[in-house]
């Protein structure tokens, strides 16, 4: 009698377990988020043209059990132009030009340690990806800031809050590309999220 109790004890102890790991599988991935970028970059005489705006998709492919991601961004920038040699945001829509960035399975990391902050309310929650581009263009050829394999490394930020989980994002570079990005977070917004082959 009391060996069909264990043995019931350990396939309880079972179902639970894999309960809990299913659990993790449907929380960690695989989704696909997508959403848009809006944000300009400061005035800086190091970069040429500064200040830019900058507008854009972009999309996150989460892989199952959230240990590995894919991140694209496509974005259009342009400059303002003058008025008497003062910039005169009248006048946007100068040298404009295109930007594809790409982030090819790189490690997610489930905390917000070195995300950007944000004003309140409070961001509650999120995961962030870091890793080297494996590719940044400029209307479609090699960017001319970038090394010959790029070298620059990027963080996104996935985070959000209370009522909508993952509301937002933002994108840091660290290296060539601040030549021409900024090393100020690029903020963008979460418009979808989508489990994707039927996870939920």
């Amino acid at each position: 009698m009391r060996s069909k109790s264990l043995c019931a004890l350990c396939v309880s102890s079972v179902l639970v377990l894999l309960s809990a790991t299913g659990a993790v599988a449907q929380e960690r991935g695989p989704f696909h988020f997508t959403g848009v970028l809006n944000d300009y970059s400061p005035a800086n005489p190091l970069i040429v043209g500064s200040p830019y705006e900058m507008h854009g998709q972009w999309a996150l492919d989460l892989h199952e059990w959230g240990r590995t991601a894919d991140f694209i961004a496509d974005m259009t920038m342009s400059d303002y132009g003058t008025t008497n040699n003062v910039l005169d945001a009248t006048k946007g829509g100068q040298n404009a030009h295109t930007h594809h960035i790409r982030l090819t399975n790189v490690k997610v990391t489930w905390d917000m340690i070195g995300c950007p902050a944000y004003p309140k309310p409070l961001i509650t929650g999120g995961f962030q990806v870091n890793g080297t581009v494996s590719l940044i263009t400029g209307n479609g050829s090699n960017a001319t800031f970038e090394t010959t394999p790029p070298s620059t490394t990027l963080q996104v930020c996935i985070t959000g809050g209370n009522e909508v989980t993952y509301s937002n994002m933002t994108m840091v570079f660290v290296g060539p590309a601040t030549n021409h990005f900024g090393t100020q977070a690029i903020h963008g917004v979460v418009r979808k999220q989508d489990a994707i082959g039927g996870a939920r």
